[in-house]
């Protein structure tokens, strides 16, 4: 392969030496460079790719990209671009021979709704005979290889490298989380959807180390509907015109809105022991009746989203009302079964907006009491911890606050900075540090008719403490508690 060729999207000058040069590899990790590389020189938060320079020239390299001003080294062709995160993307499309256009791609936005949505849409598909990749949260599927996820959103060469797989074991869609940091970091360059999806959007992801403001936050996550061929927009959320402003993409709506192309109507709550579900009808572009096994109005929209997805493929009725009834999500308002008379939940909410909207769904079952346990990362904007503790304290029954992945600060300190916004609001609180501890207290003093929702970690099987993840998953912390 020529370097020209990985560069043909691309605007970059070429400081010396020549891009019909013949080039081995593509990296932008310099201990992977070896002879007839490029390497991208990526300049990260930790690390500064153009430091590097002299290794991988010495491994072999043959160009590299730069971003900066440099003293040009010897014998190499150097290529200058105003952005090497761009760059690598558009270079790594190229590398693997582009292959999002041999797939039917979906990319999905929001605050919160990406995953569960990206499950559903997955499992109406592939129930129909349609093979469905699905890079995410949780993990990365490529028919029966499942990858462990570490971003929401892999970088660029991982995405392209992924989709390349995808193709080779005969995969004809992908589904994928379209995180703001995705388009921050520019790592969904180089490609454009087929369908872009937005579910909602609330504060969060700001601070020194995500956006810098909530306008910047809504300026990525707007970007899908300016790189995708078809738009769905959850038309009830606030920032829905915002959104679809200055798009480039046809645009379908969905919600509750009577103005909505597919709307959900005559919603039905179903609350049985242990169990918490969800019956609505449809009606706009498709007409029918679906039930969930998965609680709450936030659910009939992820589902609802879903549907818009799929009318898209032709997908019958009949088969989305049979997928809908066996999708359950690890983490996403996850039922433990435990043959009780009360319910415990694991959910993946870790912002104000998904715990406030988590509560309120719960709220809506009248349960007997609310008993909600959860504790905030470490390294994260503080204000998440206020709001939190705050709509926990309004909200719930009983508030424990306790530790979730404390990172590299302290757990105590998170722990105290959530307890001042749960005082705030007048609900009752216990401090229990101990996550183990915190879920033992919940189960020792269940009463009958509760539900227990322990939110923050999800699918997440681990705490997260000075860099190093030690084994812990929040449903093993309660069948210990129950059977000891």
């Amino acid at each position: 392969m020529y370097l020209d060729s990985l560069l043909e999207h691309l605007d970059y000058t070429c400081l010396q030496g020549d891009t019909h040069t013949l080039v081995t590899d593509l990296v932008y990790d310099s201990r992977k460079a070896n002879k007839g590389s490029v390497f991208v020189c990526i300049s990260g938060t930790v690390t500064d790719g153009h430091d590097y320079i002299p290794q991988v020239i010495e491994k072999g390299a043959t160009a590299i990209v730069i971003e900066k001003d440099i003293d040009l080294p010897k014998d190499v062709t150097v290529i200058r671009v105003n952005n090497a995160r761009r760059a690598l993307a558009f270079m790594s499309a190229a590398y693997f021979g582009h292959p999002a256009s041999k797939l039917t791609t979906i990319g999905i936005t929001g605050t919160k709704g990406k995953t569960t949505s990206a499950y559903m849409v997955k499992s109406i598909l592939e129930s129909t005979g349609i093979r469905t990749g699905l890079i995410g949260t949780i993990e990365t599927i490529i028919g029966d290889e499942v990858i462990p996820a570490n971003n929401t959103t892999p970088e660029s060469y991982i995405i392209q490298q992924t989709f390349a797989k995808m193709v080779d074991a005969g995969i004809k869609c992908v589904v994928m989380e379209a995180s703001s940091q995705g388009f921050l970091h520019f790592r969904i360059d180089g490609f454009v959807f087929d369908y872009g999806v937005f579910t909602n959007l609330g504060y969060d992801h700001i601070g020194d180390k995500e956006h810098k403001d909530f306008d910047d936050y809504l300026r990525c996550k707007r970007q899908l509907f300016r790189q995708c061929k078809m738009g769905l927009i959850n038309i009830d959320d606030k920032y829905a015109n915002d959104i679809m402003e200055g798009h480039t993409c046809k645009i379908e709506t969905f919600g509750f809105s009577e103005n909505a192309d597919i709307r959900a109507t005559d919603v039905k709550l179903v609350h049985e022991p242990g169990y918490l579900g969800v019956s609505y009808g449809i009606r706009g572009l498709m007409n029918f009746d679906v039930a969930i096994d998965i609680p709450g109005k936030f659910n009939v929209l992820n589902s609802l989203c879903a549907i818009a997805i799929c009318r898209h493929f032709d997908v019958s009725e009949n088969d989305i009302i049979e997928a809908l009834k066996e999708i359950k999500v690890r983490g996403r308002v996850e039922l433990v079964p435990i043959n009780r008379n009360y319910s415990v939940m694991i959910d993946y909410a870790h912002n104000a907006m998904s715990l406030e909207s988590l509560l309120t769904t719960i709220k809506e079952y009248n349960p007997k009491r609310i008993v909600c346990v959860f504790g905030c990362g470490g390294n994260r904007s503080k204000d998440r911890r206020y709001l939190m503790g705050e709509i926990s304290s309004k909200m719930a029954d009983l508030t424990i606050v306790t530790s979730d992945n404390p990172r590299f600060e302290e757990p105590e300190d998170i722990v105290n900075d959530i307890i001042t916004g749960v005082k705030k609001a007048p609900g009752r609180y216990i401090k229990i540090t101990d996550r183990r501890e915190a879920i033992k207290y919940c189960i020792d003093n269940a009463e009958e008719g509760d539900v227990i929702i322990i939110a923050g970690k999800g699918h997440e099987d681990y705490q997260e403490i000075k860099g190093v993840k030690h084994h812990m998953d929040d449903r093993e912390l309660v069948m210990s508690a129950i059977n000891s």
